[in-house]
């Protein structure tokens, strides 16, 4: 088979949703850095491609709202506090992104001009025409929103060809299959299917977005080296949702 990075990539712009616990790899909490280095290997050849590169981080790995909205804290201010913790990991894919030679912006929904810059759409289109990696923090700024509604959102609004969503397993399946043998993974689903069979890889909300947009999301491991330039190029192990 022909290498990924000998592969024409199948689109100009993506987005890569990595999720908090991604950032964690055998830890138990926090950042473990040398798998932060290698997701940003893993984006910094992707980019080498010529793909024009977002990315969406979560914060799970520090702290989640809907938790701490169990121990007494409001919903809404603990949503704040995910946040937060969202913007400690994108700077820190950002260094590591940086440390890889790959020119990174971080763009937080959140007001912190101290520490990042504030999104803004213009301001993010401009980075990427220039080449620069974009990593939006903050989710979307509101709370009772997931990362995973920024991503569909961010993705539409910088009119990425497709939102690819970086899991702990290689697709979509019929049920979790960590905890059910028999579960089988689908190659190809539509949005509306995804919705139907409640099938949890993100929420409802991000993808009734994506159906809306027509855009498509891409299910991949991210545990796998390389697969994010694999998934780009259309090859390697993975689901994708389309309509």
């Amino acid at each position: 088979m022909t290498p990924a990075t000998e592969t024409k990539p199948l689109y100009h712009r993506v987005l890569v949703k990595v999720s908090g616990e991604a950032l964690m790899g055998p830890s138990a909490y926090g950042l473990h850095q040398e798998t932060v280095d290698r997701i940003a290997a893993d984006l910094a050849a992707a980019h080498a491609l010529g793909v024009e590169l977002a990315v969406v981080v979560g914060g799970g790995n520090i702290f989640r709202g809907v938790q701490v909205s169990k121990q007494g804290v409001d919903r809404a201010t603990g949503d704040y506090m995910g946040m937060l913790a969202t913007v400690m990991n994108a700077l820190a894919l950002a260094a590591a992104l940086m440390r890889q030679g790959v020119q990174t912006r971080v763009l937080s929904a959140l007001d912190m001009p101290a520490v990042c810059e504030t999104y803004t759409r213009p301001r993010a289109l401009a980075h990427l025409d220039r080449g620069r990696v974009v990593i939006f923090a903050a989710g979307t700024g509101n709370p009772f929103f997931t990362t995973d509604t920024a991503a569909a959102l961010r993705a539409v609004e910088m009119g990425c060809g497709a939102l690819l969503k970086a899991t702990q397993v290689d697709g979509i399946y019929t049920s979790d299959p960590k905890q059910d043998p028999a579960a089988t993974r689908y190659d190809r689903v539509t949005h509306d299917e995804v919705i139907q069979q409640d099938l949890k890889v993100m929420d409802t909300a991000a993808f009734a977005l994506a159906r809306e947009n027509a855009l498509p999301v891409i299910v991949f491991s991210i545990h796998e080296p390389g697969s994010i330039s694999s998934v780009i190029c259309g090859e390697g192990r993975a689901t994708t949702v389309a309509s």
